[in-house]
């Protein structure tokens, strides 16, 4: 048995406004099939149109380094596939999210709190 919440967030290249509901609604898709793969539960997934937030539960056996670079490349490379329509927002660098992101343990603030504020992000039209 684990316990071990993560908070991710990553951003788009260049923090470009590219992400709409119908792109946010594949990616939370596409998200929650990696980290199944993984062994990972994404317990809460929302964004708006430059960044998404993650709260996912994982094993102790998994870095979060690599969970990250699984998580964007691949959904980067689905995406790309999937919505060409987003590819001319990234033709240059050939992803999708920035390669920087957030990740911060969870544990101070209760799951119901950071679960609200994950919620409340304001998903595009």
């Amino acid at each position: 048995m684990f316990v071990l919440h993560a908070h991710l967030v990553f951003v788009t290249k260049y923090r470009h406004k590219v992400l709409h509901r119908r792109h946010l609604d594949r990616l939370e898709v596409i998200l929650r099939e990696l980290c199944a793969s993984h062994g990972v539960w994404l317990v809460e997934m929302n964004g708006e149109a430059e960044h998404v937030h993650l709260l996912v539960n994982m094993p102790p056996s998994i870095s979060i380094s690599y969970l990250v670079h699984s998580l964007k490349g691949t959904s980067s490379r689905v995406m790309r596939k999937e919505l060409p329509g987003l590819a001319r927002h990234y033709r240059r660098d050939r992803g999708l999210w920035s390669d920087s992101y957030f990740a911060g343990s969870v544990g101070g603030a209760p799951l119901s709190v950071l679960r609200q504020y994950i919620e409340s992000q304001a998903r595009p039209t």
